[in-house]
């Protein structure tokens, strides 16, 4: 997760300061992709009323700024190719060098999207990273970065180190899905194709959608306001604080008193008596660590029974953001670096006594990035110690210490307007990176979210397809949008049961009555132990699919098989579906499909029996005498094996909701 950035006062303006000679947006420079086959706008600043000509391929635009010294001229539609010069006149002469026509694609979303080719930045690098970066070299491939940066109000300018040729170097930090995307389009229509990745870790949809658009949306109304309470004075103060902030991580951050200490503070001997006490797990940080993002300590005592002493036992921590060293009794019991559901750790029977024993935990975070949460997150029952006869559960008091001396860190602003939700507030994230590009003529969008929507999974089935509707309002035209249902993450119950994120992937399903959407289900390229599973050659590639089908009108199945109707036959029940290409399959080595669940009129879901009759699949339970509703993959990460003839797994589903 990416984390919060300075606001800027130049955030509350609306424009760019006019100048003598002529400026240009960053999107438009050297090595750009423009869009092919449709009318392109060039656009910039100069001195009020100054004269501007653009030459282009043999085309002229002429045109005069506004009284604001704002500027845009047309030119016609072109075909592919280049590289060509665009020369743009006025005061000055500016010259833009190797610029190519083919198809703009914009990659936004939140972490899977950010996901980068190579290891960087907790993140852990793509699969066969090292020979994709090797092999990536695609001159006409263009790749452009919106730095991560909030507004409050829309802005003109992205902050970009502008478009760069696809090499191994300009590769490795650029976002994993979106690369492997463009590699596939480039390859499949030969044409260029230039990616713009406006991506941030952690962001909610509501932080990409514009203001107008979630006046519709009462329960952002009050985020709106505040964020329009918030001037220029408020903004300076925040700038202060923020600079003397870093000052202190830059000396003190990395500092760590518990392993500089003569006594360990892993060691059962350490006195910590005087430690603050927190209860864990939790969503937010505790205040005394003032926001703090770099290395915390956390202890607890546990007591073993005399007949437990000697035995190997197991403990489960929850879910975190940060990497773990985790300590028993002084000894280091195991270590995972990166986001994962749940940590897992053996303790040695040599290391279990009887009566009191100290599990401690060092969470390292990301020392002044804005990424860090001090604590540990996800549900109490995730958090025990199995001693095989029984369970101590390490939900509760937990005493804590951060590395460093906090008392020279500064105090984040008192300020209300100053959440901690940054960047997660309402269309901060659309002001800042996604407004100042909607000038800029696209093939389409590819989107990969949705994670830090899980749990309001009824708010998103109208939520996103607002945010489709305001990019296409703002950009003028049907935007064909291509999205990333969510991907298998976490682990499942063994028996059926209520899910939030598969309520999640169902608003995402719905979102495709849309016209010009699609979706690459990915269900079947997650990992249980990782939101953000390697495996983005496989989410290109489906994303793909869905382009040529939806932005490129090839007549292909760009989606498995999908769910269509029911019927009940007696103590069965028979499912239709479409996308089912040369016809349904099972995967896997088995005959008898898996992931159906089926219930009766009490609502009560048990697992069923399954198979294929045509282009059709029957269901059903010797315990469920009259069926009424079946549901299918209907978890985190689901091990359901309904494929169609394309190799595309089926879409997840509940017939009644």
């Amino acid at each position: 997760m990416n984390g919060r950035i300075a606001f800027i006062a130049a955030c509350l303006s609306l424009g760019v300061n006019a100048h003598a000679d002529i400026k240009l947006p960053r999107l438009v420079g050297n090595n750009m992709v423009l869009q092919r086959d449709a009318p392109l706008e060039v656009w910039g600043w100069a001195d009020p009323g100054e004269p501007v000509e653009i030459t282009f391929r043999g085309h002229r635009a002429a045109t005069r700024t506004d009284l604001n010294g704002r500027w845009r001229a047309r030119l016609p539609a072109q075909h592919a190719g280049g590289p060509a010069e665009m020369r743009i006149a006025g005061n000055n002469v500016l010259i833009i060098k190797n610029i190519v026509m083919g198809d703009v694609w914009l990659a936004s979303g939140q972490s899977n999207m950010q996901f980068p080719m190579a290891e960087e930045g907790g993140f852990g690098g793509v699969a066969n990273s090292e020979r994709e970066i090797a092999e990536a070299n695609f001159p006409d491939i263009r790749l452009f970065t919106v730095r991560r940066t909030t507004a409050l109000r829309p802005v003109e300018e992205v902050e970009s180190s502008g478009w760069l040729p696809a090499t191994p170097e300009s590769v490795r930090e650029f976002s994993a899905v979106a690369y492997l995307f463009g590699r596939e389009l480039h390859q499949r229509y030969r044409v260029p194709i230039g990616l713009i990745e406006a991506a941030w870790g952690g962001t909610p949809a509501e932080t990409w959608v514009s203001a107008q658009s979630l006046q519709r949306f009462p329960e952002f109304g009050e985020s709106i306001a505040r964020e329009s309470r918030i001037d220029a004075r408020a903004i300076a103060g925040y700038d202060t604080y923020l600079a003397a902030r870093n000052q202190w991580y830059l000396l003190h951050g990395r500092e760590d008193r518990g392993t500089a200490a003569l006594v360990g503070w892993a060691e059962p001997g350490y006195d910590a008596s005087d430690w603050p006490t927190t209860i864990e797990p939790q969503p937010w940080p505790v205040k005394p660590l003032k926001e703090f993002d770099g290395t915390v300590w956390y202890r607890k005592e546990i007591d073993v029974l005399p007949g437990e002493a000697g035995r190997s036992i197991r403990l489960h921590l929850s879910h975190m953001l940060q990497a773990d060293t985790t300590f028993f009794d002084g000894a280091k019991v195991g270590e995972t670096t990166g986001e994962v559901p749940v940590r897992d750790y053996l303790v040695p029977s040599a290391l279990v006594k009887s009566g009191r024993n100290i599990v401690t935990v060092r969470l390292t975070g990301q020392f002044a990035s804005g990424d860090g949460y001090a604590g540990m997150l996800g549900d109490a029952s995730q958090m025990y110690v199995d001693l095989g006869s029984r369970k101590i559960s390490l939900a509760g008091l937990w005493q804590f210490q951060p590395g460093p001396d906090l008392s020279e860190l500064p105090d984040p602003p008192p300020l209300a307007e100053f959440r901690t939700e940054f960047p997660q507030s309402p269309t901060l994230l659309f002001n800042a990176m996604i407004s100042p590009l909607v000038r800029y003529r696209l093939k389409g969008v590819i989107w990969y979210q949705g994670e830090s929507n899980v749990g309001r999974a009824d708010q998103y089935r109208s939520l996103f397809p607002a945010l489709i509707n305001d990019w296409r309002t703002h950009w003028g035209y049907q935007l064909p949008f291509l999205f990333v249902q969510l991907a298998g993450f976490g682990a499942d119950a063994p028996e059926p049961g209520e899910c939030a994120r598969a309520e999640l992937r169902e608003s995402q399903s719905a979102t495709l009555a849309l016209a010009g959407t699609g979706m690459a289900t990915a269900i079947d390229l997650g990992d249980p132990d990782d939101i953000h599973p390697k495996n983005k050659q496989g989410v290109a590639h489906r994303l793909a699919l869905a382009a040529t089908h939806v932005a490129y009108g090839e007549n292909v199945i760009d989606s498995g098989p999908t769910y269509r109707s029911m019927r009940i036959e007696a103590h069965r029940v028979r499912l239709e579906f479409y996308n089912t290409a040369a016809g349904l399959r099972v995967s896997g080595e088995h005959s008898e499909l898996r992931g159906f669940a089926i219930a009766g009129e009490d609502g009560h879901f048990v697992w069923a029996h399954a198979r294929v009759d045509g282009r059709t699949v029957v269901v059903w339970s010797d315990a469920v005498a009259a069926p009424t509703a079946v549901r299918y993959d209907w978890g985190n990460t689901p091990g359901g094996n309904l494929y169609n003839g394309s190799g595309l797994r089926a879409l997840p589903f509940r017939t009644t909701q």
